[in-house]
C-alpha cells in the first residue's frame, strides 16, 4: 500500500481537479471525465485486474460525489478498465497515439453504456440531440486532456517501478 500512495494522491487530485474546477470551464454542462482517463491509462499500465479495481474505485468516487443513478459510474469504469487492461501486454505505453485514440473508444463505450442503461431505467432523450451537443464536446475535451493524463500516469508508474528495483 505504502508504494501506491502516489496513485492514490494523483486520483484524489484528478478528482478534485475534475468536480472543483473544471467545471468553471463547462460548456452546455459537459466537463471532461479525467476518472476515466486515469481508468484507461491505469489498466493499460497494469493490466485487467487492477484496471477493474481502479475503474470501480473511481467510479464509486464519482457515484458518491454526483449522487444520481448510483453505481452507473462504477459499473461502467469497471468494465473499461477490464477490456482497456486486456491490451496491456499488446501496446506499447510510450505512444502518443495510444491515449488520445483509446480516450475517444472509451469515451463512446462509457456514453453508449450509460445512454441504454439510462434508456431502460425510463428516462428518454433524444439521441441524436444528445449525440451532437454532449459526445461532441466530451470527446473534444477527451483528447486535450488524454496525453497529459496518460504522461502523468506513466510517470508515476516507471517510478513506483523503479522503487521497487
Amino acid at each position: 500500500m505504502n508504494t501506491y500512495r502516489y496513485f492514490i494522491v494523483f486520483f484524489v487530485v484528478l478528482f478534485v481537479l475534475q468536480f472543483s474546477f473544471l467545471p468553471l470551464i463547462f460548456i452546455y454542462g459537459v466537463v471532461p471525465d479525467l476518472l476515466l482517463l486515469a481508468t484507461v491509462s491505469y489498466a493499460f499500465l497494469r493490466g485487467s485486474a487492477w484496471g477493474g479495481f481502479v475503474g470501480f474505485a473511481l467510479g464509486l468516487m464519482q457515484d458518491l460525489s454526483m449522487g444520481a443513478f448510483f453505481g452507473l459510474h462504477a459499473f461502467t469504469l469497471t468494465l473499461i478498465g477490464l477490456f482497456f487492461g486486456r491490451f496491456s501486454d499488446r501496446v506499447f505505453k510510450e505512444q502518443i497515439f495510444l491515449p488520445i485514440s483509446a480516450s475517444v473508444a472509451a469515451t463512446i463505450v462509457k456514453y453508449t453504456i450509460s445512454a441504454v442503461i439510462v434508456y431502460l431505467l425510463g428516462y428518454h432523450f433524444n439521441p441524436f440531440l444528445h449525440i451532437g451537443r454532449v459526445l461532441f464536446l466530451l470527446l473534444l475535451f477527451q483528447l486535450i486532456f488524454a496525453y497529459p493524463i496518460h504522461w502523468a500516469t506513466f510517470q508515476l508508474d516507471q517510478r513506483i517501478r523503479d522503487s521497487k528495483r
